[in-house]
C-alpha cells in the first residue's frame, strides 16, 4: 500500500450526544496536492439534525480551505510517460519504451533490479523522455536487500535528475561531476572505516547512522567525494534503516517554486518524515529523471518498483511569473551554498574543538590586553617625563 502523506489533523466534536470526527490527511496518490478529507460520524442512536449537519460540513469546508491554502492551492497529475511502475511492458527490450536499461539492470514481474546481491555490479534505468515541467514531484517505491549483515552491505542506489543519462560511473553507478539533482541512499560509511583505517574517531557529534539519505546539486565541474560520503557537497540528509525490511519503503522529491523538499517513509506507518526542506535551489527544465545503483566488494540487492511523477500544477501571481521568465535557469546551483556548507562545518565540530576554540580565543583576547597596557603605561610614563 502507498503511504497517504503526512500525518492529517484530526477534529472531534460532540453535541447533544452526537459524535463526529474529521481526519484531514492529503490525498493518497500525491502528497501535498490538495486536501482530502474523510469524515466519520457516529450518534448514539439518534437521529442526527439537519442543523448539525451542516455545522459538520461548514467545518469540512473551512478545513478544506486551509489545507489548500497551505499548498497554494496544488494540484497534481500523474505523468505516465515519465512514469514506471507494473507491468513494465516493453522497459529495456522495445524501443518504443520510456525506459532503458543500462549496465547489470534486469526487469523481473516484481521489480527493475539495478543489481544483484553480487560484487562489483552496478545498473540504471534512465527516462527517454526529458522532463520540462516547472513544478514537479516523484514518489520512489523501492527496496534495498541482501545476505550481508549490519555494514557489511553496500553501496548503495540514487535518484536521479540531470543533464546527462546512460553513462556509467563511480558515483552509485552514474558518471561523476553530473549536471543537476541526485538523491542518494547511501549504505556503507565509508568515511567512518577510512577513520578506523587511521586509528582515529568519530565523535557523536559528527558521526553518522547508515544508511543515509542525502541530497547533491551538481554543475558538471563538482564532484563527489566518495571517501568522505559526499559530505562537502551534500545539501543535507537524514539516517534512513531501509536494508531488509519485510515493508515498502518510499522516498518522496518535490521540487515547487525552487525549493527542494526530501520526505522518506520507512516505518511502515504510511507516514512521511522529513528528510530535507531547501529553498532557493535552481533545476533546469529538460533534464532526465533516472535511477542507479552500484556494489564493490559488499553488495546488496538494489530494487525499484515504481517511479510516479506528478505534475505539480502552482498558482503564482503575475509579479512571481514575470520574475521567473527573467531569470530563466540554464545551470543547477544552490543559493547561499556557502552558508550552508558553513553551517554544516559548525554543526561537525567536535566538543574538544569547541573548548580549544574558546580557550584559544581566551587567550589571545588576555594578551591582546596585556599588551595594551604595557603600551599605556609606557606612553603614559613618556607623558609625564615631559611635564619635568
Amino acid at each position: 500500500m502507498q503511504p497517504s502523506g503526512p500525518m492529517g489533523v484530526k477534529v472531534t466534536v460532540e453535541w447533544a450526544g452526537f459524535r463526529a470526527t474529521m481526519a484531514a490527511a492529503s490525498s493518497s496518490s500525491s502528497l501535498y496536492s490538495g486536501s482530502k478529507l474523510l469524515l466519520g460520524f457516529t450518534c448514539k442512536g439518534k437521529k442526527m439534525p439537519l442543523k448539525f449537519r451542516w455545522t459538520i460540513a461548514f467545518l469540512v469546508f473551512t478545513l478544506s480551505r486551509c489545507f489548500a491554502d497551505d499548498d497554494h492551492e496544488m494540484e497534481e497529475f500523474l505523468k505516465r510517460e515519465h512514469s514506471l511502475s507494473k507491468p513494465y511492458q516493453g522497459v529495456g527490450s522495445s524501443s518504443s519504451s520510456h525506459w532503458e536499461l543500462m549496465g547489470d539492470a534486469m526487469v523481473t514481474t516484481e521489480q527493475v533490479r539495478l543489481t544483484p546481491d553480487m560484487q562489483s555490479r552496478q545498473g540504471a534505468i534512465w527516462s527517454r523522455i526529458p522532463c520540462h515541467l516547472k513544478d514537479w514531484e516523484v514518489q520512489v517505491h523501492f527496496k534495498i536487500h541482501g545476505q550481508g549483515k549490519k555494514n557489511l552491505n553496500g553501496d548503495g542506489l540514487a535518484i536521479w535528475y540531470t543533464k546527462e543519462r546512460m553513462q556509467k560511473g563511480p558515483v552509485f553507478g552514474n558518471k561523476d561531476n553530473f549536471t543537476g539533482l541526485g538523491v542518494f541512499v547511501d549504505t556503507y560509511p565509508n568515511e567512518e572505516k577510512h577513520i578506523e583505517a587511521q586509528k582515529k574517531r568519530y565523535t557523536p557529534r559528527t558521526q553518522r547512522i547508515f544508511p543515509f539519505v542525502l541530497a547533491m546539486v551538481g554543475n558538471g565541474s563538482i564532484s563527489y567525494d566518495h571517501e568522505r560520503d559526499g559530505r562537502p557537497t551534500e545539501l543535507g540528509g537524514c539516517n534512513a534503516m531501509v536494508r531488509n525490511l519485510k515493508h515498502d519503503s518510499f522516498l518522496f522529491i518535490r521540487y515547487v517554486r525552487r525549493r527542494l523538499t526530501v520526505m522518506i517513509d520507512i516505518d511502515g506507518q504510511h507516514e512521511w518524515r522529513d528528510c530535507l526542506d531547501l529553498p532557493g535551489v535552481r533545476l533546469p527544465q529538460g533534464y532526465y529523471f533516472g535511477a542507479s545503483a552500484i556494489t564493490g566488494d559488499l553488495s546488496d540487492n538494489h530494487d525499484i518498483i515504481s517511479m510516479k511523477l506528478y505534475q505539480l500544477t502552482v498558482l503564482r501571481s503575475k509579479k512571481e511569473e514575470e520574475e521567473e521568465e527573467e531569470d530563466v535557469i540554464t545551470i543547477p546551483s544552490v543559493d547561499n551554498m556557502e552558508l550552508i556548507r558553513l553551517g554544516q562545518s559548525d554543526e561537525g565540530m567536535s566538543g574538544i574543538a569547541i573548548f580549544f576554540t574558546v580557550l584559544f580565543s581566551m587567550v589571545g583576547c588576555i594578551f591582546l590586553i596585556v599588551i595594551g597596557l604595557v603600551v599605556y603605561s609606557h606612553w603614559n610614563e613618556n607623558r609625564r617625563k615631559r611635564f619635568y
